[in-house]
């Protein structure tokens, strides 16, 4: 054999060794191709299967056995979409509740308010004296500050609130009365003791509250309470008080004030005698 028949003897077996590995590379690429679409078609209708008849029941079966859920392919699709839904849900609330705080942050709503109590400053020149316009004296010298006193978006002035806003208000007032008995003439006495017996008499105490708008010049009132107690000739003094409170429909720049029988016998302690009113819608 010459050289050169051994020459092309030679190309001829490099040429099919490169043939056939090229076909065995063909051949396992097809092959793992169709392998891996196969498993992923498995695992694809695998995964819609156990979405599709899964429910609560085996849901809780499968967690309270961990172990035998964790090999369990339904389980682990399951775990992972609960997992995806909780955190989507977590996400969308927190971004809603983070917007509501923000706006009531950002604009809140206005406190409207008032409680003054009794003081024992002296009335104003003129002030206690009674109305033609009103039943009573009115009590001017209300405390706004110290004590349980406080004022919010409302003013005092001249013994009247100052409200801001139109609105639903709820109006309150108390005064406690102190009535002192004073000595009398024998002759009045005996009078009085014919008409009225020998152990008892009485005195009316009467406390009102009044609002005060621009469009009306008299003012109106709001609230009417009356008590008339009778008590012996041997006690020194007398304590009464009278509550009244309601809710009423107010304008902006509205005010309000008490009026009494007789300002001289209400002792304005602040836990005793006070009047507020408060915003309710």
């Amino acid at each position: 054999m010459t050289s050169s028949h051994t020459m092309q003897y030679i190309g001829l077996l490099l040429l099919a060794a490169i043939l056939l590995q090229t076909i065995a590379v063909a051949v396992t690429f097809i092959y793992f191709s169709n392998v891996l679409s196969t498993m992923k078609e498995t695992f694809s209708k695998s995964s819609v299967s156990c979405l599709m008849r899964a429910n609560l029941r085996t849901i809780k079966a499968q967690e309270l056995n961990a172990a035998e859920g964790k090999d369990d392919p339904c389980w682990q699709v399951t775990q992972q979409l609960h997992f995806l839904i909780e955190k989507s849900m977590s996400s969308r609330y927190q971004k809603e509740i983070s917007s509501a705080v923000k706006d009531q942050d950002d604009s809140p709503r206005p406190k409207i308010a008032a409680h003054v109590t009794g003081s024992y400053i002296p009335e104003k020149d003129g002030g206690g004296q009674p109305n033609r316009k009103v039943y009573g004296q009115k009590i001017q010298s209300w405390e706004s500050e110290k004590g349980l006193a406080f004022l919010q978006n409302v003013e005092l002035s001249d013994g009247e609130l100052v409200l801001p806003q139109a609105g639903l208000y709820y109006i309150y007032s108390q005064t406690y009365f102190r009535h002192m008995l004073i000595e009398e003439d024998e002759s009045d006495r005996e009078e009085e003791d014919r008409t009225l017996g020998e152990s008892v008499r009485g005195k009316p105490m009467l406390q009102y509250v009044y609002k005060k708008v621009s469009s009306y010049p008299v003012p109106i009132l709001l609230m009417k309470n009356a008590r008339t107690t009778c008590w012996s000739r041997d006690t020194e003094y007398g304590l009464y008080s009278i509550y009244q409170a309601g809710l009423f429909q107010l304008g902006g720049g509205d005010r309000v004030f008490v009026t009494v029988s007789n300002v001289s016998t209400i002792d304005m302690d602040e836990k005793s005698s006070f009047f507020g009113a408060f915003l309710v819608s």
